[in-house]
């Protein structure tokens, strides 16, 4: 097993582990802020004020990107596979 493939396969793995995240975690982020912003304004200190926006709008996220993100795992997943024999071999 060369440790180039080895490599590869790791730096794959990380670059669709990141791409994965990026759309939850950036749409938890803005409305994270959106969030803070208006309790500051407003100096309304409610716990479930910050929670509920967070989840409705993950919620959403997945919904609009679970295509895309099943795609790209199936691309990795794929090339994962074509990696395989030479790893073997």
């Amino acid at each position: 097993m060369s440790e180039a493939y080895v490599v590869e396969l790791a730096t794959q793995l990380m670059w669709t582990a990141a791409m994965l995240a990026a759309p939850i975690l950036l749409t938890t982020l803005l409305v994270g802020l959106a969030v803070s912003l208006f309790q500051g304004l407003t100096s309304l200190q409610d716990q479930t004020l910050s929670f509920v926006p967070k989840i409705i709008a993950v919620g959403i996220a997945l919904v609009i990107s679970a295509n895309w993100m099943v795609q790209n795992l199936v691309n990795f997943t794929r090339n994962s596979f074509e990696l395989l024999p030479g790893m073997l071999g």
